[in-house]
Order: C-alpha cells, then structure tokens, then sequence
C-alpha cells in the first residue's frame, strides 16, 4: 500500500433511498425504509473509495468485516450521506469509522475492515475454493 494511506483521511458519497434500498425479504417489502442490506452496501462502498487510490498496482482490497448499528428510518427518496473516516492503518489492512446521516440526523454508524492482498493471492485462494467445491460434489 501507498504511502498516501493515513490515519484521518475521508470520503463520502451520497445516496438517494430507492425502492431497491428499502427493507425487504424474499421480495416481499418489510418496510418502507433504508434497509440494513443497503447501509452495509455503502459503508463497504464508500470505504473502497477511500482505499483504492492508495493501493499498488499489484494489490486488491478484500472485505474483512464490518459491524454497524443501525440507528434510524430513512424513508423513501431521502437523501443519506454516508462518510468513511480511516481510523487504524497497516502494511496488510485498513479500518474506518463509517457514519450515515439524513436531514434529521444519524441513522447508522459502524466500522469497516478491508485486508489488503496481492492480486495473485487473492485469485489463487479463489480458485482453490472452487477447485474443493468441485472435489466435495465428487465424493
């Protein structure tokens, strides 16, 4: 990773709640809300934003994991600002603080955690997973 990589950098984006961004399961609409699934999405998202100008050419970030609370509604068509701020940096991982916020205030908060590994490494566990997949079928 890039020596650009520091304790305090920042990045947002912002959302507007969509019909595919309110609480469902099985299709079928739990409530008319900002779902959880969708807050996870864009605090990985917008902590991938923040990490990838710093990575070499030959690295890849990798989720490692995230916790969150989710704290309030957000209802359809509001506007919801989600901000990664890096809190712990390592040769190997990356952490922010996420938060996300409406016009009303905060509606989550959480961290996420991004392990950095080289491209090949990353490939080659894949494919190992697939090639024990195919073995387990076999037996």
């Amino acid at each position: 990773m890039k020596d650009s990589m520091k304790v305090g950098l920042k990045e947002s984006i912002t959302v507007e709640v969509t019909e595919e961004m309110l609480a469902k399961f099985d299709g079928e609409l739990v409530h008319p809300a900002y779902s959880t699934v969708a807050l996870v999405y864009h605090m990985e998202l917008v902590s991938r934003k923040l990490l990838l100008p710093h990575l070499e050419e030959n690295e890849e970030g990798m989720g490692a994991a995230v916790s969150l609370k989710h704290l309030a509604p957000s209802g359809l068509g509001t506007q919801i600002e989600i901000t990664a701020t890096v809190t712990d940096v390592t040769e190997r991982k990356v952490v922010t603080k996420v938060t996300a916020t409406n016009s009303l205030g905060p509606i989550g908060e959480g961290e996420v955690v991004q392990g950095i590994l080289a491209k090949n490494l990353i490939e080659s566990k894949i494919e190992k997973s697939i090639s024990n997949e195919m073995l387990e079928g076999v037996k």
